[in-house]
């Protein structure tokens, strides 16, 4: 029987980002020793021109619904990050409506449009493939297939990127910084959890990662994925070290699906990548349905 999915609150992220600043990050000066780790909740208020008694009931969820200007001078206060100020923004929009929040109350699709599909094809050569909202590979062409087969990215009947992450063995050898590659998948998970909270599948895969200590250090610690675009660096079992730029481009709908396509980051990537193109025949980009309601397996 599965248990109820764990999500954050806005008070569980106020929290934790609290507790991740020094006085000397916001220009305070440090009075002595503290009972718990990061700022005091009266030096947050203060900073943010807040009652401490308002911030204390934000963060104990007796308050799910502050104001825009207050959401504001929180992130200003802690410092947030672009992506940090995303997410409290988008915590604090659920609130307790979760019926505003996109995708609530609904099964993300495990299937893509015929138009994503031929889009992938006349990608072709370029590398490139389609993410679902938590890290299902839905679909992908030849040279990103051909190219990653190697790593294992595609094993199994239902190819997740978080579940290699945190439970193949290879994947911390593959990935030139497996640490990075984790911090940023489990924030993409913590935006799962919020929009798609009905999903028995997203459900099913983050019960069984919480029982995972990598997965769940970070998730207490609430790791926020901070971009879209980057450069990432694998060790290929053939090729040696590849190095791809990578672009990630929302598929304008609410289905939480994303087009991700690598080019080659370095000269000995290029030469991998552009013999590939050479030798091998364009074809259709392939698709890979999830089966609705099942758990993966390794």
């Amino acid at each position: 029987m599965l248990v109820a999915m764990p999500t954050t609150t806005i008070g569980e992220f106020l929290r934790s980002r609290r507790e991740h600043l020094n006085p000397a990050d916001v220009g305070l000066r440090d009075t002595g020793r503290r009972r718990t780790p990061g700022l005091r909740r009266e030096e947050v208020a203060t900073l943010a021109g807040i009652s401490i008694d308002y911030l204390v009931r934000l963060e104990q969820g007796r308050d799910t619904n502050p104001s825009r200007e207050v959401i504001l001078a929180l992130a200003d206060a802690l410092q947030l990050s672009t992506s940090e100020r995303k997410h409290l923004s988008l915590l604090a929009a659920i609130g307790d409506k979760h019926e505003l929040c996109p995708g609530a109350g609904e099964q993300a699709p495990p299937t893509l449009r015929p138009q994503v599909v031929e889009l992938l094809e006349r990608l072709q050569p370029t590398p490139a493939f389609v993410l679902g909202p938590y890290g299902d590979v839905l679909g992908w062409n030849d040279a990103w297939g051909d190219l990653v087969d190697a790593l294992g990215f595609l094993d199994g009947d239902q190819p997740n990127l978080t579940w290699y992450l945190f439970e193949d063995e290879r994947a911390t050898a593959v990935y030139d910084d497996w640490e990075a590659a984790a911090d940023h998948q489990v924030g993409v998970m913590h935006e799962a959890g919020m929009r798609w909270r009905d999903d028995q599948r997203l459900e099913a895969l983050l019960e069984h990662l919480h029982q995972v200590p990598a997965f769940e250090e970070r998730w207490a610690r609430y790791a926020v994925h901070e971009k879209d675009a980057s450069t990432k660096a694998f060790h290929h079992p053939v090729h040696g070290r590849l190095a791809v730029d990578y672009e990630v481009l929302g598929l304008g709908d609410e289905s939480g699906q994303v087009l991700v396509t690598w080019l080659p980051a370095d000269d000995a990537t290029a030469r991998v990548i552009d013999g590939a193109r050479t030798s091998a025949p364009v074809s259709p980009a392939r698709l890979r349905v999830v089966r609705e309601g099942s758990v993966l397996s390794g």
